[in-house]
Parts: C-alpha cells; structure tokens; sequence
C-alpha cells in the first residue's frame, strides 16, 4: 500500500505536516478530512534508498557483460553480507551503491527494483543475463529451495575465483610471448620498408651482381612496400572464415577440435577446458542443482563444440538410466572431421598435416583417469567430491604446461628473432663486402 505525505491545515489553522497509508490518493485525501483538516499538499511519498535521501538511482549507458572480476567480487561480498545475517534486499542496496557504473550495476538496480516488486532472487537475476548466466541462476535457485543462501553463495564465489585465478595464469604466461612478437613485427616492418630499399639503391648505383639471399630479402622487402594491405587483410581473412565456418555446426566442430590437438597448445586448451567444466558440474551438483539441468549448463559453458557433443551424450544416457562413467568414456572419442584435417593441411602443411590429425584424431578428449574418477564418485555417492578432485587436478597441470610453455617459447622466440636478424645482416653485408673488394682491387691495379 502506497504512503503520502501530505500538508494541511487543522481546525484552528495551525499547519500540519504528516503521512498517511492509502490505497489511492482519492481515499487519502477522504481520511485525512475526516481527521477533520484541511488537505493543501499530497503527494505520494517516494522510498529512501542507500546513498543518501533525494538520490535517484539512474543506469549508466554501458556496453557488453559485466566483467568476471566484478561478478567475483560481488559474489565474495555478497556472500559474507548474508552470512553475517543481513537481509538479501538490505545486502544487494548496499552492493549497489559500491559497484562502479557498468553493466553489473545496472543489472543490480534492476534486481533490486523486481525483488521490492515481490520476485525472488533468483527470478530478479534471470532477468538480467548480462550479468548473471544460467549457472550463476540455477545455483541461486538452488540455494533458495535449500534454504542454503549463503552457502551456495560460498561455494558460488569459490568457483569464480578458481575460475579466474586459471585465466589469470594462461593470460599472464602468453603476455611475454605476445609482446616479444609485436615488437619484432615493428621493427622488421621498419627494417624491410625503410632500410632494405635504401641498401638496395645503393646496390644498383654499383650494378653489382647480387647474390641469392639479397635477392630473397629485397623480394621480402618489395612484398612489405607494396603488397602491405595483404599482410593487414590476411589475418582479417583468418579470422572471417573461421568465423563463417563457425556458424556451421560441422565447421565449428572441426575448428574447434583442431584447437584441441593442434601443436604446443591444444594440450593447455584440452586441460583448461577439462578443469573448467569439471568444476562447473561438481558446483551445480553440490549445490543441489539437478544432473540434468548441470549437465546442460556445463554443456553450454564449455565453449568448444567436441565437449558439447560429449556431454549432450551423457545426458541423454542418463534419461535413459545410466551412469555418467560410461557414456562419457564413449562420447569422448572424436569422428573424422574433413574441416579439422583441412586446418592441420592449412597451419601445418601437406602431407605432415594430414599424418598428424591421422595420429591425433582418435584421441580422446578426456582421460581415462577422469572416467575413472567419475565412475569411482558415482559409486561411493560422492560425485561432487571426486569432480572438485578432477578440477584440482587439471588446473595444477595447467599451471605446470603453462610454465613449461612460457619457458620453451622464450628461447624458440630468441633463436628464431637470431635466424631472422642474422639472414637480414648476412644478406645486406655480402653485397657491401663485394663491392669493397671490387673497389679495393680497382684501385690497386
């Protein structure tokens, strides 16, 4: 029922400054002059919110999801507000009013505003998927049917900090490599744009014979000068037809388990996939989650289009009555794919591309020992434990490939930046050594 806050005049004319609970203004106003005033102001009387009387909560324009960082945060805080026994609408106010201008916030005032409208959490956060995704939801439904809030929200923020903290790790391990390769792209396209041609004009004013390797790095050099919106549209090409094959489930999965078998790293994007997933499902299922709806989410969080097949084989195994162990085991090993050997025959080459994916294509994505695991939690009723045990587990061996990675690529980049730098002085300096020599005998003579 809506509150006014009215002005008004008494009997005696003394003013009158009150409120009053109505369920419309007309009956208000019939109330207060059956107090016996007179009614000169009313108005409805607005809710104070968090952050001080008179100020309006207003969205911010903003662009895209919110941030893992933010929603881990949030998490974490929103976590320790409910377990210290605070209201959730009371919890989410204050939240609101810390969180910095973006897409959370705006999620977080819509949340507010559906839960006063009489939804529940879970329902206010469903609604606003920028922010929270399916998994985030189900584990808050979970938590609300359970009686367990502030416990899944616990385990909610653990999982995103893992999460992240894996990221975290991958991302910083491929910032050197990253870096090193565009600084060496600056400064051989400055070498082969401005430095080769000048040698080379200096070359045809002595009409010296060149030997074959000046004439490979002028030819390199012309490519930069004069074809250099095809280096620019290359790697736009790249990335356009691995997008358009995307939107084809065929080609997306061939891409996608090239990436799981290709060279040096589709190892880190097979394991990092293993622990995410792994985790995902052991969360849902500890917080009371549904196997079915789990494995749908986790599905739908893998982002690769081969572990989506396999866990949409287990689900439908177990609709029909059976364990997880076992399909997984047989959903696990990849088809022949004519996409995924036409990109081995693209990045590797011909005939070494083609007897790679030979060798690699009947992997399994997943080891036995994750089956193993599996089937040992399905059995002793600890599934989630044994999955937690798996997502440990891989996010160690992650941790350790991406050091090895980071310490193979650091003397690969060295010896590879020498090679480069050695045939550019070495092709450069041959021709100057001849003509001294030319020049040196000529005088002599």
């Amino acid at each position: 029922m809506p509150t006014y806050q009215f002005e008004a005049w008494d009997a005696k004319g003394a003013p009158i400054k009150d409120v009053i609970e109505a369920p419309s203004e007309d009956e208000a106003q019939q109330t207060i002059r059956q107090m016996g005033y007179f009614v000169t102001k009313i108005s409805v009387k607005k809710a104070k919110r968090i952050g001080g009387p008179g100020k309006r909560r207003q969205k911010s324009l903003s662009i895209g999801k919110a941030s893992n960082r933010q929603l881990t945060t949030f998490t974490r805080q929103l976590s320790i507000l409910q377990d210290a026994g605070l209201p959730i609408l009371r919890s989410l106010r204050i939240l609101e009013t810390q969180t910095r201008p973006g897409p959370l916030k705006n999620a977080l005032i819509d949340v507010v505003d559906d839960i006063e409208g009489g939804a529940s959490l879970s329902e206010a956060m469903a609604k606003c998927p920028k922010a929270f995704d399916r998994l985030y939801v189900n584990m808050v439904k979970a938590g609300e049917a359970g009686g367990a809030l502030e416990i899944i929200l616990q385990r909610l923020a653990e999982f995103l900090e893992k999460a992240q903290t894996l990221r975290r790790k991958v991302k910083g391990a491929l910032v050197y490599p990253i870096v090193v390769l565009f600084v060496a792209a600056g400064i051989l396209t400055f070498i082969m744009v401005w430095i080769v041609p000048a040698f080379e004009k200096i070359f045809k004013e002595f009409g010296s014979q060149l030997p074959a390797i000046t004439q490979a790095l002028i030819g390199i050099s012309n490519a930069f000068v004069y074809y250099w919106w095809a280096l620019i549209l290359a790697p736009v090409a790249l990335v356009l037809l691995i997008k358009l094959m995307g939107m084809f489930a065929y080609g997306r999965m061939g891409w996608d388990l090239f990436k799981l078998k290709m060279p040096v790293f589709g190892q880190l994007v097979e394991k990092n996939i293993i622990a995410r997933t792994t985790r995902t499902l052991g969360t849902l299922v500890a917080s009371g989650v549904p196997i079915l709806e789990a494995l749908n989410i986790t599905r739908e969080t893998s982002a690769n289009a081969m572990f989506e097949k396999m866990y949409l084989g287990v689900y439908e195994s177990i609709r029909e009555g059976e364990s997880i162990a076992v399909p997984m085991r047989q959903h696990s090993k990849p088809r022949f794919n004519v996409v995924a050997l036409w990109w081995w025959m693209f990045f590797i080459g011909g005939l070494i591309g083609i007897l790679m994916y030979l060798m690699k294509s009947s992997q399994r994505i997943v080891d036995e020992l994750v089956v193993n695991m599996v089937d040992v939690g399905e059995e002793t009723g600890e599934l989630d434990t044994m999955l937690y045990k798996i997502a440990d587990n891989y996010d160690e061996e992650v941790k350790v490939l991406t050091d090895a990675l980071t310490s193979m690529l650091e003397p690969v980049l060295i010896v590879v930046l020498g090679g480069i730098v050695g045939f550019i002085v070495v092709a450069l300096f041959m021709p100057l050594i001849q003509i001294i020599v030319d020049l040196t005998g000529g005088g002599n003579k």
